[in-house]
């Protein structure tokens, strides 16, 4: 028996929708099957949102705003609703750790982690009710006699969500709701599971009927979330290409958007740094939900000198890892979420060779493994920055290491991309890692390391995407700043 066959599937419902506070029945009978990465089998089944379950989603989602209780109630009492979803999602640890490995291959020794993560997300956002500026006084600079800033909940959002990160989706639905937005939840057809626990949560906390909606959908009937009028914010997370359309439809009826787009990120590699630590360093980073994070350093920019010894000691690292069976203990990275996404890597690791990088390490499907979407642990050497391997994001476990003259060409070679998402600095001296963290042109910089921190902000520059989510600036994202100017000072304040 496969170490990855489980006594049961943890998610219940699949057959209908969470729509207006109770689980409806979809319009139509189609079904979209997700499928086990490792087994290569239906691992589960839930029903597929066409058009009309899409408008019954918004709907309802519209009127709680415009109706409901919520978006009046103080952030106290929303607060207190983040609280019981948290216990929830702390409850509900073991099921969201079965979960994530089957759809999407991610390590069961990390993923029986993200229910505590999520859980502190929510805790996270319900702490910032007494804390976060919801409500400032200003001084008049244009006639009356007291102001104030007023930030107010966007509206209606619609949460677009991708299937390699379950924790993304508590980073969005968990500020919007402490705003007083309502949301609707939108799912990957690859991986469905987390939200549809998020949906039972809910359910059992009793949030009031449309502030959650959840529906599953391709991209097409997604894409009627993006057009509906009565959307007032969409939160995506997903490929820079699916983000351009994204944005190009919300600009158009200037509806708010927040966009976590993809990377290709560099590690820079000073000559200060001993090269076995951070081989080992980048290797084990990558090697963790098989390089599909957005955020991954993918470019290892090094002087020409020293090219050599690292691409060596990074071939060396990832021959030892280990690849198979994500709920093996033994096992060191899983697999890709599908068989198309590795068809695409595989399909990179062809474009390298074809243009002239010289493959050190990886390259094939393990021989040891019959079955299941792996793909061996990859690196390119001598990889020019034009190249296709180095300048678009491959999602995979795919490392290009590229040789600059000097510091000041390294520099220019990890800015020389259309992303900006994330990147770092491998040096000893960390003077010298906070000035070169001001020259990349990166939403976030890391240290030795790679580095990202929900708590403070994530984000991108350049076409990795628009606004950031975690944090203070997470919430503020699903706020309206609104002025108002009164005559004079009203109760509750000092004259």
């Amino acid at each position: 028996m496969s170490l990855t066959t489980p006594r049961t599937v943890p998610v219940a419902n699949t057959d209908r929708f969470f729509i207006g506070g109770k689980w409806v029945r979809p319009s139509s009978d189609s079904m979209i099957d997700v499928i086990d990465s490792d087994t290569e089998k239906v691992y589960f089944s839930v029903v597929e949102a066409r058009e009309a379950d899409v408008d019954r989603a918004v709907a309802a989602a519209r009127q709680a705003f415009d109706q409901g209780p919520w978006p009046t109630m103080s952030h106290a009492e929303r607060a207190g609703y983040l609280q019981a979803i948290a216990a929830g999602l702390r409850e509900r640890g073991a099921d969201l750790g079965e979960v994530w490995p089957h759809q999407s291959g991610i390590l069961h020794s990390m993923a029986r982690h993200v229910g505590t993560g999520n859980a502190g997300t929510f805790e996270s956002y319900a702490g910032l009710a007494d804390t976060f500026p919801f409500e400032e006084r200003a001084r008049p600079t244009a006639g009356g006699q007291f102001g104030l800033l007023v930030r107010e909940p966007v509206g209606v959002v619609g949460a677009i969500v991708p299937w390699n990160g379950p924790s993304i989706t508590s980073h969005k639905v968990a500020p919007a709701l402490l705003a007083g937005c309502t949301v609707v939840l939108k799912l990957s057809p690859e991986a469905p599971g987390e939200g549809y626990i998020l949906a039972q949560i809910a359910e059992s906390v009793g949030l009031p009927p449309g502030v959650f909606n959840v529906v599953t959908a391709d991209r097409q009937v997604s894409e009627l979330l993006v057009r509906d009028p009565r959307i007032d914010k969409i939160s995506f997370t997903g490929s820079s290409a699916a983000g351009r359309t994204i944005g190009s439809i919300c600009g158009a009826r200037i509806a708010r958007c927040t966009l976590e787009l993809g990377g290709k990120s560099a590690a820079v590699i000073l000559d200060d740094m001993d090269i076995p630590t951070a081989a080992n360093t980048l290797a084990a980073a990558e090697c963790m939900l098989s390089g599909q994070a957005c955020s991954s350093l993918t470019r290892i920019i090094i002087t020409r000198r020293r090219h050599d010894e690292m691409v060596d000691a990074l071939a060396e690292a990832f021959s030892r890892v280990r690849v198979g069976d994500p709920f093996d203990p033994n096992s060191q990275m899983g697999p890709l979420v599908s068989e198309r996404q590795r068809d695409r890597v595989e399909g990179y690791i062809a474009k390298g060779k074809a243009e002239g990088a010289v493959l050190a390490a990886g390259g094939g499907r393990p021989k040891h493994l019959e079955r299941g979407y792996y793909v061996e642990p990859t690196v390119f050497g001598n990889v020019d920055n034009s190249s296709t391997i180095a300048q678009e994001e491959i999602f995979g476990p795919v490392l290009s290491v590229i040789p600059a003259d000097d510091e000041e060409q390294a520099i220019a070679i990890a800015n020389d991309t259309i992303y900006g998402l994330n990147s770092s600095v491998f040096t000893h001296d960390v003077d010298r890692a906070r000035d070169l963290a001001r020259r990349l042109r990166t939403g976030t910089v890391g240290h030795n390391a790679w580095r990202s921190d929900w708590g403070i902000a994530l984000g991108g520059f350049k076409q990795s995407g628009l606004g950031r989510e975690g944090g203070p600036e997470g919430l503020r994202s699903f706020l309206e700043p609104k002025t108002v100017i009164l005559e004079d000072c009203p109760s509750g304040y000092d004259a």
